[in-house]
């Protein structure tokens, strides 16, 4: 579809009836100010326009003040639910002792977050149990918002709908390496899974798959890229499906999450290369998105004098050398450019 069509269609999709869709946030009471800032930064540069609802969960009671404070950041519907304590604890089959024990010669080690348990915990949450909570229920989509993130960009589209009208599975903005020595038996765990269970892999002979985005070599090894998926936008039907959680499950078993640090990026990534195709996956280039010191910015020159963007591309991790953006875009066959959906009003760039 030409971009500018699919601009004009962008701006009238504000009249058709809204996806099933909304924000989801894993959030604790301490970090209210920051959600705060994230909820403005997001309502401003596009949810004021569509008012999809905000999902917050915790292992923990939201407080009265939480609440208030959230809710009045929003017109939009607010929904606070409680992390189930079987999705927030050890399963029976974990050696605590073994466990504990791993934490700390990884946090001897200076291994980011390697002497954390509730890490472990977020770890497996968000890998495997937050798309089953009763609040997603009625969606279709979720976006997965961080506490403390920003955006950069006004987003001129709906990224619901266009996930909704391409069939897409999973959105990303940011891709990178993880550290290697947080997940060591990860990818072998992952190779007994697609042994044991071929009929969820897709196809790696196929021109459609996208296995080049994590492995080099047709899958023997994994090169540690993934989606950073403290953005995500992405289909609760795939995450919920037979596959995916079968995947999880395997997973869990095996133990990772706690005695090494499995984190949930490198495991979304790697279902959604070995599982899904070219046409389920989207990078959302036009979304300008910072999360600590890594930001990706989008180089289009006008959009920065026009006063679309705010960032400077320049710090965009997006050519950096430990990002796996050239990678994708080697696996897609595809270019920046073709990620972009709008395109600026010509009035603002006459």
């Amino acid at each position: 579809m030409d971009a500018n069509v699919e601009y004009q269609d962008a701006k009238d999709a504000l009249l058709l009836p809204r996806v099933k869709a909304g924000f989801v946030v894993l959030v604790r009471n301490n970090e209210l100010y920051q959600l705060r800032s994230s909820m403005r930064y997001l309502e401003d540069r596009f949810n004021k326009k569509y008012n999809y609802p905000w999902i917050f969960l915790n292992e923990e009671p939201f407080t009265e003040e939480f609440k208030n404070m959230t809710a009045m950041m929003t017109n939009a519907q607010v929904h606070y639910g409680l992390i189930p304590t079987e999705h927030w604890s050890y399963p029976d089959w974990i050696d605590q002792g073994y466990a504990a024990q791993t934490r700390k010669q990884m946090a001897e080690e200076n291994i980011v977050y390697g002497g954390s348990e509730s890490y472990r915990h977020m770890c497996r949450y968000q890998s495997g149990f937050f798309m089953l909570h009763p609040l997603l229920d009625d969606l279709d989509y979720y976006w997965r918002v961080e506490p403390g993130v920003k955006f950069s960009c006004d987003i001129e589209y709906d990224p619901f709908r266009l996930m909704q009208d391409r069939d897409l599975k999973y959105g990303f903005t940011i891709s990178l390496k993880e550290y290697h020595a947080t997940i060591p038996t990860l990818w072998n765990t992952t190779l007994d899974f697609a042994r044991k269970n071929p009929q969820y892999i897709f196809p790696r002979n196929s021109s459609d798959s996208i296995l080049g985005f994590v492995s080099e070599d047709r899958g023997w090894n994994y090169n540690l890229c993934h989606f950073w998926s403290n953005f995500e936008i992405a289909s609760i039907k795939f995450m919920r499906s037979e596959a995916y959680q079968s995947y999880f499950k395997f997973l869990d078993k095996a133990g990772g999450f706690f005695y090494e640090r499995w984190g949930d990026a490198p495991v979304h990534s790697i279902a959604v290369s070995l599982m899904l195709g070219k046409n389920d996956v989207h990078w959302f280039y036009d979304i300008g998105y910072k999360h600590d010191f890594f930001e990706h910015c989008p180089t289009e020159p006008s959009w920065l004098t026009n006063g679309k963007c705010y960032c400077e591309p320049t710090t965009s991790f997006t050519h950096n050398q430990g990002s796996c953006h050239s990678q994708f875009l080697n696996v897609m066959n595809r270019t920046e450019a073709s990620f972009i959906v709008t395109q600026p009003d010509l009035e603002d760039i006459s």
